[in-house]
């Protein structure tokens, strides 16, 4: 069995990190996603996904990130019952975050990382290596217009 979904998307709301009665961290985190195709009015809705993140994830994630910036969650569905104020029970879905990965702040306005093609990059690189991979080949596709 495998339970695995990979998000990109743009925070909702600045993440705040918080203390279980355990003591553990935890932050709460909304991602807007767009989706891939159009609706019948033409128009890309959008999917607002609640995450959960964890530890040293959620202190990371709270520190250096703020509403806006884009970035990559890989994590696994879980769900759970939860009851409302009139004694209904309904199920809930979220997703557990195992990774975060910074992809764009709007802190800094020369960072492109949003140029990432391939989904498999947000797993095996960092922002950074992004970048630096986007300026060489811009800088080789340059030299052969020449």
């Amino acid at each position: 069995m495998l339970n695995q979904v990979i998000l990109v998307g743009r925070l909702v709301r600045t993440p705040e990190l918080q203390l279980t009665d355990s003591g553990k961290k935890k932050s709460l985190i909304t991602l807007a996603v767009s989706r891939g195709f159009k609706n019948q009015n033409g128009e890309y809705d959008t999917d607002f996904l609640d995450c959960t993140l964890w530890s040293s994830i959620a202190e990371n994630t709270s520190e250096y990130c703020k509403t806006g910036d884009v970035i990559g969650v890989k994590g696994r569905l879980q769900t759970r019952l939860i009851d409302n104020e009139e004694g209904t029970k309904y199920k809930k879905v979220e997703v557990i975050a195992d990774k975060v990965t910074f992809l764009s702040s709007s802190r800094n306005d020369n960072n492109n990382c949003e140029k990432i093609e391939d989904i498999d990059e947000l797993e095996n690189s960092s922002c950074e290596d992004v970048n630096n991979d986007v300026e060489t080949s811009e800088k080789k596709s340059s030299k052969k217009k020449k």
